[in-house]
C-alpha cells in the first residue's frame, strides 16, 4: 500500500493498530463535561474527526444520539467494530470537519477528539457553527500522553524523530490554548477550559502498537520504516523501561464553548 506523505499523515494506514492499541478517552470525561454543562443523554451529538469513535462512543454510551464524521473509511469500519463490542449504535459517515456534508442547525452538541490540530481551524469552526442548534455546545478535547525528564514517553518521542525528522509533535504539554482564540474568533461565547491527569497502563507490546498507530510513525512512514522503529522501540523498552505494565502518564484537556441563542 502506497504510504502517506509525511507532512500529510493518512490514519487509515493505521486502522488496525488504532483500534487494537489506542486508549480511548476515559469516561471520566463524561462526567467532568456534565459539570460544565454539557450533557449528551437525549442530545443530538456530532463527533467531527472521529476515527474509530473513542469519544463518539462515550457519547453514545451517555444516552446520546451520535453521528461520527471522518475522512478515513478504514477507521470507521474500526469504530464501528468496536461500537458492536460496547453495545452501542452510532451512525458513521465519510466527510471532513470543513464539509460534512451535513443539515444546518441539526445538533446540540459538536464533538471534535483529538483532532483540531489537523483542521483547518477557521473552516471547522465556521462548519460547527452552522451545525449547532441555537445555544447548543462545542466541545475540543484531547487526550495526550505526557514526556516528563527521563519517562517512556520522552525517550519514546526521542525515537519517533530520529527515524522521522519531519514530525514536530514531541515535548507536548497537553494544554491547548490556540484552540479558545479560534472558538472565540467564531464568535463562540462562555469558553471554559478544564483537565485531569491520570496514569494509562500498557503492557510494552501494546504501547509499541500504539506509537505505530501515531502521525509520525504508521500513518507517515514506509513499511519498512514502520518495522525498523517498532524493533527499536520493542528494544528500547526491554532495555530501559522493563516490567509489564508500563504506567504512561496521560493528560485530558477540554475546552466547552457555546453558540449565541439568537
Amino acid at each position: 500500500m502506497e504510504r502517506s506523505d509525511r507532512s500529510n499523515p493518512d490514519f487509515g494506514l493505521t486502522a488496525e493498530d488504532y483500534r487494537r492499541h489506542r486508549a480511548g478517552f476515559p469516561p471520566e470525561l463524561v462526567t467532568r463535561l456534565a459539570g460544565h454543562g454539557v450533557e449528551p443523554s437525549g442530545r443530538d451529538v456530532l463527533d467531527i474527526g472521529t476515527g474509530t469513535g473513542s469519544l463518539a462512543r462515550l457519547m453514545a454510551l451517555a444516552g446520546g444520539r451520535v453521528t461520527g464524521v471522518d475522512p478515513a473509511a478504514p477507521l470507521l469500519e474500526q469504530a464501528r467494530g468496536l461500537d458492536a463490542e460496547a453495545g452501542v449504535g452510532v451512525e458513521y459517515r465519510v466527510g471532513t470537519a470543513e464539509a460534512t456534508g451535513l443539515p444546518d442547525a441539526a445538533f446540540d452538541i459538536v464533538t471534535a477528539g483529538q483532532c483540531w490540530h489537523w483542521f483547518d481551524a477557521p473552516r471547522a469552526a465556521a462548519e460547527v457553527r452552522r451545525l449547532l442548534r441555537p445555544g447548543g455546545h462545542v466541545v475540543i478535547a484531547h487526550f495526550d500522553w505526557l514526556p516528563l525528564p527521563g519517562n517512556v514517553v520522552a525517550a519514546t518521542e526521542e525515537l519517533i524523530v530520529a527515524h522521522n525528522p519531519d514530525w514536530s509533535m514531541a515535548g507536548g504539554t497537553g494544554l491547548h490554548p490556540r484552540w479558545l482564540t479560534d472558538l472565540a474568533t467564531a464568535g463562540f461565547r462562555d469558553i471554559e477550559t478544564f483537565s485531569f491527569d491520570l496514569e494509562v497502563p500498557y503492557r510494552p507490546e501494546d504501547w509499541v502498537g500504539r506509537i505505530r498507530a501515531s502521525a509520525g510513525v504508521g500513518a507517515s512512514l514506509p513499511e519498512d520504516g514502520v518495522r525498523a522503529f517498532s524493533d527499536e522501540l520493542t528494544a528500547v523498552l526491554r532495555d530501559r523501561f522493563p516490567g509489564d505494565p508500563l504506567r504512561v502518564p496521560h493528560r485530558t484537556w477540554a475546552v466547552t464553548a457555546r453558540t449565541p441563542l439568537a
